[in-house]
């Protein structure tokens, strides 16, 4: 049965043809014969507690870029016309991004999937939500106390990485070795002098043999890639120069993807890119994860093929 997708993200104008997940998801979704939507997420609306999304039916192919799409005209339509809804859009999750879940939330999920659930990105700050999982994460502080931020610094070894928790794609990420002098003034900075919580983690010396991307789709495993940072930089961050490698899934990785499988389904986050170094736990992406265009080049899979077998097998049937 041919499906009504609405994708929430970015603007097709900005999709990268060679990387974007989304993109590689309606080009799929497309294949099978379903109809793409493409919205954003200001374009949402609640009239009478019914939620609606201004949005266009639209086409994609791989072609240059600015070539990849064709749009039909705007019109706004009512999420319950949808079968499932994909929740792409990029951080920052601003105020913006959380009145659209918000909105979202009000979705008849007897009627239409969301993936991922709106609930379910509320609750999972991307670098937080790892710490659920101690026994596969670094050692790690969350403070606004640059006393406390120096304590731990000498405790494992002065050799840390420091992240704020509303970051996304690397940006802010800063490593502090022993002899910094640039050290306060990264605390005062990323802590806006004590007035924000920041992550602080023992740096990881794996982190320079790369990051590993995992994409699991209701909790299991389908495919990962290793991102190789650049000499020139500490982040494994695609768009930052790192260097993308095939990658397998340890032993280790599948028991840790074993621990994350019932809290993912708990929260309704059934397509996640966890990130991973040294086999270790560092962040969560729920938001608009990465990778499934890197994975299929690599070995051939479709993780986003996964996917949409998994809201096919979910569609309400008329």
């Amino acid at each position: 049965m041919a499906l009504n997708l609405l994708f929430v993200a970015d603007p097709l104008d900005r999709f990268n043809v060679e990387r974007d997940t989304t993109f590689a998801m309606m080009l799929e979704a497309q294949r099978r014969g379903h109809a793409c939507f493409e919205g954003h997420h200001t374009g949402l609306q609640v009239e009478r507690s019914r939620a609606f999304s201004r949005c266009n039916r639209a086409t994609v192919q791989r072609a240059a870029q600015g070539s990849h799409y064709a749009r039909g005209p705007w019109e706004t339509l009512p999420l319950d016309h949808f079968d499932a809804v994909f929740m792409r859009t990029d951080p920052p999750m601003d105020d913006r991004y959380i009145t659209a879940l918000w909105i979202l939330d009000l979705a008849d999920r007897a009627k239409t999937q969301l993936i991922n659930e709106p609930r379910g990105i509320l609750a999972a700050n991307e670098k937080m939500y790892a710490l659920q999982f101690p026994e596969f994460t670094p050692e790690t502080l969350v403070t606004s106390s640059a006393a406390e931020v120096k304590r731990f610094f000498k405790d494992v070894g002065e050799d840390i990485i420091l992240k704020p928790l509303d970051g996304h794609g690397g940006s802010g990420v800063l490593r502090v070795t022993a002899g910094d002098r640039n050290f306060n003034s990264m605390i005062e900075l990323l802590t806006h002098e004590g007035r924000r919580w920041v992550m602080v983690q023992r740096y990881i010396k794996a982190a320079r043999q790369g990051d590993k991307r995992i994409l699991l789709v209701d909790g299991n495993p389908v495919g990962a890639i290793l991102r190789v940072p650049s000499d020139e930089d500490n982040r494994g961050n695609i768009h930052v120069g790192a260097v993308v490698q095939k990658a397998s899934i340890t032993a280790r990785e599948q028991e840790l993807c074993a621990a994350l499988s019932p809290v993912l389904t708990r929260d309704g986050l059934r397509f996640v890119g966890i990130d991973v170094i040294g086999e270790l736990l560092t962040e969560v992406n729920v938001t608009s994860p990465t990778g499934a265009q890197e994975i299929a080049r690599f070995d051939g899979s479709c993780p986003e093929g996964v996917l949409l077998d998994s809201v096919e097998a979910r569609a309400v049937r008329a």
